[in-house]
């Protein structure tokens, strides 16, 4: 065997110690800018009290939505999972975008599986920097405990990150293939299937037609699933079911697509060229 040649059972391992560095490179980059610490709280914050204020004038003049106890800052503070899963996600793939540092990645022994799993990690960690001071806000200012809802909080979580993920990877992959001009899709892509996830209203609202795309999304079990458990005060584990199985195919699909991707951008000498 070469001296220089690798071993092929290497290619398959996962270096935890490289992930681990990946990890602590973007946490030095967060915690290094108080711009990007402020803004993770700021924006759910600024949600959850605008429809926890709201919540409670509606609540005050509308029977329905009295024994609704906080389904719309539950919506809004498990929207704000969704979303900053997969943007926390995506910035962190962005940040090496944006310091043109992309090339240097993948030309080191970093492989593809362990960039990802340090990218999911961080996603968390931005998402509890920003979920955690604002969850305590709720029960502070609206008496809405989030943690009160026990499992079921675990299940909604699961299956949100999940889907948040598998957006994330594959967003990841178009800008990587595509230059920056296509940032805006880390941005505004949930915002596209926020209307058909039905954070807010039933499925039912939606025109019969409509329904069918809107059961095709995995978060959409989630949101119909915590107002089942706030308004009727029934945990509906077959929606969560439903949608973990849903989220491990809709992963594999993100995972793939982002490695189809990234054979594409080496082959058409993408990486070494990062801008619009």
């Amino acid at each position: 065997m070469n001296p220089g040649s690798e071993n092929p059972i290497s290619q398959y391992t996962v270096s935890w110690r490289r992930i681990a560095a990946m990890i602590e490179r973007y946490w030095y980059l967060l915690r290094s800018s108080w711009p990007r610490l402020l803004e993770l709280v700021y924006w759910p914050a600024v949600q959850m009290l605008m429809w926890g204020f709201l919540q409670l004038y509606i609540g005050q003049n509308a029977g329905y939505f009295a024994r609704a106890g906080g389904v719309f800052i539950g919506a809004v503070l498990l929207w704000d999972i969704l979303f900053r899963g997969q943007l926390g996600f995506s910035v962190s793939f962005l940040e090496e975008m944006w310091s043109r540092n992309l090339a240097n990645l993948m030309i080191s022994p970093l492989r593809p599986i362990e960039f990802v799993l340090a990218m999911m990690v961080m996603s968390i960690i931005r998402l509890l920097i920003g979920m955690v001071p604002v969850s305590l806000l709720a029960i502070g200012f609206f008496g809405f405990n989030l943690y009160g809802l026990g499992l079921a909080l675990a299940a909604f979580f699961l299956n949100l990150i999940l889907t948040s993920w598998a957006v994330g990877i594959f967003v990841s992959g178009v800008v990587m293939r595509n230059g920056l001009g296509a940032e805006n899709l880390a941005w505004s892509v949930m915002f596209l299937l926020m209307p058909l996830t039905c954070v807010y209203y039933p499925v039912a609202v939606l025109p019969p037609w409509l329904q069918i795309v809107a059961w095709s999304l995995p978060p959409t079990y989630v949101f119909e699933g915590m107002r089942a458990l706030l308004i009727d005060h029934q945990f509906r584990v077959d929606l969560m079911v439903e949608a973990l199985f849903m989220n491990m195919v809709l992963f594999g699909a993100g995972a793939g697509g982002f490695m189809l991707l990234l054979r594409a951008a080496r082959r058409h000498g993408s990486l070494m060229q990062t801008g619009e």
